[in-house]
């Protein structure tokens, strides 16, 4: 389905989308401090009351403050000025650091389930006040810096992979709480290693998205909604335009979608005019700034048949 151009964030060209990423890194910023508090709280009392799904929360945690930085560090990169060997510059540097922050999450979340297989029958002693003190707190932090992130651009998937994990993170605190909330009254200490199994299948599932979405950047599939069939369709319906082939659309980077076609003309047509209005009716239908437009005039078959052989 198309998406029309004036969607916030989608396809409005390269200076939009270094715009974006200014007003992102602000938030990355803040979400990143509060991270980092959240952090040293869930590793001490992890520690401190022997709770496998606070240590769990606190990997989690270390895993989102390794994401903000990661995505800081691509945002900074992909700020850079193009140069003659590389003519988009470090774009891409932000959706790599999306796909490690996808690949980070499947590694913690597997080190997550091996200890909390690991405590079944041999649960230790757990003070489910403390669990339930460091959840809260975490869980408050975490909401927080999910609400900040949430408020930037969605469609920069160096943010969007930041949020993921903030959101994720925010859910294992809550699955901390009812731990420490479970073992507080029932004493029942099988829960924290339940929970832990819990906030495993929460990271994994965000991880998903965070490997796919790069992976088809990566590859250049079209963006997301855009229908090529349809597009060159559409391309077709302008005037004096008779075909359209080797159509290619791609994604730079989130926000930052391209084209390149061959298209045929009537040999009456204005060439020019054909271009410009094909230029206007990519970029606010289905938001392409950046098109590369090859312009070819229409033979008609019979001039192309050569006759050969003698009388």
């Amino acid at each position: 389905m198309a998406r029309a151009a004036h969607d916030h964030g989608f396809g409005d060209g390269p200076e939009f989308v270094r715009a974006r990423r200014e007003l992102n890194r602000g938030r990355m910023w803040l979400a990143l401090t509060v991270n980092a508090a959240m952090l040293a709280a869930a590793l001490v009392g992890g520690l401190l009351w022997n709770s496998l799904a606070l240590l769990a929360d606190a990997g989690h945690v270390l895993s989102d403050v390794g994401s903000i930085g990661l995505g800081l560090v691509a945002a900074t990169l992909a700020s850079r000025a193009v140069g003659p060997r590389r003519t988009f510059g470090l774009q891409r540097s932000e959706v790599l650091a999306a796909l490690a922050n996808g690949i980070a999450l499947v590694v913690v979340a597997a080190l997550i389930v091996v200890a909390a297989v690991g405590r079944f029958g041999d649960e230790p002693d757990i003070a489910g006040g403390g669990v339930l003190a460091v959840g809260l707190l975490g869980l408050a932090g975490n909401a927080a810096a999910t609400w900040v992130l949430a408020g930037g651009d969605r469609t920069d998937l160096n943010l969007e992979a930041v949020l993921r994990h903030s959101f994720a993170d925010a859910l294992g605190s809550l699955a901390v709480v009812v731990s420490g909330a479970v073992i507080l009254i029932t004493d029942w200490t099988p829960i924290d290693a339940i929970v832990s199994l819990a906030i495993a299948g929460l990271i994994l599932a965000s991880s998903v998205r965070l490997i796919t979405g790069p992976l088809d950047v990566l590859m250049e599939a079209a963006p997301p909604g855009v229908d090529i069939e349809q597009l060159g369709r559409a391309m077709c319906s302008v005037g004096g335009v008779r075909a359209v082939h080797e159509l290619h659309v791609w994604t730079v980077t989130s926000g930052f979608d391209a084209l390149a076609a061959h298209v045929v003309v009537d040999p009456e047509a204005d060439r020019d005019r054909a271009r410009r209005e094909l230029e206007h009716l990519l970029d606010e239908r289905y938001g392409i700034e950046h098109t590369t437009l090859q312009m070819e005039e229409h033979v008609p078959d019979s001039l192309l048949q050569v006759e050969t052989g003698a009388d």
